[in-house]
C-alpha cells in the first residue's frame, strides 16, 4: 500500500470527511483491521482565506508548496490537496515536488464521463467558478462543457460556503437556494452538477438535484484509495 499525503485544513470539516473516506475505502478493499497509510499536514484556513481575499495568489502558491514539501519529507508517495479552490496552484505544486499530485478535477471528470454526461454545472467558490484553472481542465483535458450560475447565483453559492458551510453551519434555506441554482443550471442544459467545493456535500444531497451530482470529496478520496492500492 502506498502512503497518501493529505494537505488538509481547507476546511477541517471537509478534511475530516477525507480522512474518514480514505480509511473506510481501504478497509472496504482489504478488510480486517486495515486502514489507510496517511501523512497529513493540516493548515490554518484563516491564513489561506486572507490570501484569497487579498488576491495574494503568489503567496498562496508558496504556502501550498511549503506544505506539500513537508508532506513529501514525511514519507508520502503521492499528494492529495483536500480542497478544490487551491488546485489553482496545482501545477506549480506538482513542479515543486517529486511525488505525483492526484488532481481533484480528474477524479470528478472520470465519474462524469462514465455516465456519458457531456455538459455539467459547476458549483464552488467564486474563485473556482470564475477563474480558468478548473473549467479549462474539464474542457481541455476531458472534453466537457461547463456551465456556471449567473453573477447573483455565484455570489450566493460563494457566500454560503464561506459564511456557513466552512463554519459547520447547515441551513435549510441555503439548501433551497442551492436547489434553485441547480435547477437553473439544468434548465440551461447541464446533465450533471459538480459539487466543486469540498464542503458543499455537507449541504446538497443527491435528491436535491434532478440530475446526477458529483461530489468531489468522495470522488477524490476514492481515486486516492484506488491509487494507493494499485
Amino acid at each position: 500500500m502506498k502512503t497518501i499525503g493529505l494537505l488538509a485544513g481547507m476546511t477541517w470539516l471537509s478534511s475530516l470527511e477525507y480522512y474518514r473516506l480514505l480509511n473506510e475505502g481501504v478497509k472496504a478493499r482489504l478488510g480486517g483491521l486495515h486502514s489507510a497509510k496517511i501523512v497529513m499536514v493540516s493548515v490554518d484556513f484563516a491564513e489561506v482565506e486572507v490570501m484569497q481575499i487579498e488576491g495574494r495568489w503568489d503567496d498562496a502558491t508558496r504556502f501550498m508548496i511549503d506544505a506539500a514539501r513537508q508532506i513529501e519529507r514525511g514519507g508520502a508517495d503521492g499528494l492529495v490537496i483536500a480542497t478544490n479552490t487551491m488546485h489553482l496552484m496545482a501545477d506549480d505544486v506538482q513542479a515543486a515536488i517529486g511525488i505525483p499530485l492526484l488532481h481533484i478535477v480528474d477524479a470528478a471528470a472520470g465519474a462524469i464521463k462514465t455516465q456519458g454526461i457531456e455538459a455539467v454545472g459547476l458549483l464552488g467558490t467564486r474563485f473556482t467558478m470564475e477563474q480558468a484553472f478548473y473549467r479549462d481542465r474539464l474542457v481541455q483535458r476531458h472534453g466537457l462543457t461547463v456551465l456556471t450560475p449567473d453573477a447573483a447565483g455565484r455570489e450566493t453559492v460563494h457566500r454560503i460556503i464561506y459564511d456557513e458551510l466552512g463554519k459547520g453551519i447547515v441551513r435549510e434555506e441555503s439548501r433551497q437556494a442551492y436547489r434553485r441554482i441547480i435547477a437553473d443550471l439544468v434548465g440551461a442544459g447541464a446533465g450533471g452538477i459538480i459539487l466543486g467545493c469540498t464542503e458543499i456535500g455537507l449541504l446538497v444531497r443527491p435528491e436535491d438535484s434532478p440530475v446526477p451530482v458529483f461530489d468531489t470529496t468522495p470522488l477524490h478520496a476514492q481515486a486516492a484509495v484506488d491509487w494507493a492500492l494499485a
